[in-house]
């Protein structure tokens, strides 16, 4: 006579199905997003402007969309898992990970994106934008001392040119204002 097993109603039996259907964390997380957004779309933008003033596409649209297509995916995702679907497990990069972390290259990234933050506005962007490129160039492990610095103002100032004139984005352009 052949039984079958009772389910394992412990504490241990409650890891394992966690632990077997941790997707579910994620479906969690996306509904909560999903929610805050609609949320906010539904109540941030009360006194919208007309719709003859705006056109049929008004402030509220793409975050209802958002909102909206966060919740259908975590309602996809939590099914999917329910039913036994399993994300593949990541192939991993050429990377060793018994190797430590590469603090040096993470604190000078760092470093070179608050001085970008904090140089922005007293110099502008196509200067800050040089010391940006050619920082993070630098810290990536470019030794180009001649070449790299030379790029980085002609990608600063191109980005510049790009976002102030086609896109009509204004970036500060600090001292170099009326020369560009």
């Amino acid at each position: 006579m052949t039984t079958t097993p009772e389910p394992d109603t412990t504490a241990t039996g409650r890891k394992t199905w966690l632990r077997e259907h941790s997707e579910l964390g994620v479906g969690l997380i996306l509904l909560v997003l999903g929610v805050l957004v609609l949320t906010d779309a539904l109540t941030a933008f009360s006194g919208t402007v007309d719709i003859s003033q705006r056109g049929p596409v008004g402030p509220r649209t793409v975050p209802l969309v958002v909102g909206t297509g966060l919740l259908v995916v975590a309602v996809l995702l939590a099914v999917d898992v329910l039913r036994g679907g399993r994300g593949e497990a990541e192939g991993g990069e050429d990377i060793d990970l018994s190797e430590p972390s590469d603090w040096r290259t993470v604190l000078l990234l760092a470093g070179v994106f608050l001085g970008f933050a904090v140089l922005i506005g007293p110099v502008g962007f196509p200067v800050a934008g040089a010391l940006l490129f050619w920082g993070a160039a630098y810290a990536l492990g470019s030794r180009h001392l001649h070449r790299d610095p030379l790029i980085a103002a002609v990608l600063s100032l191109l980005t510049y040119l790009l976002f102030d004139n086609l896109l009509g984005v204004p970036l500060p352009g600090g001292p170099l204002m009326g020369v560009l």
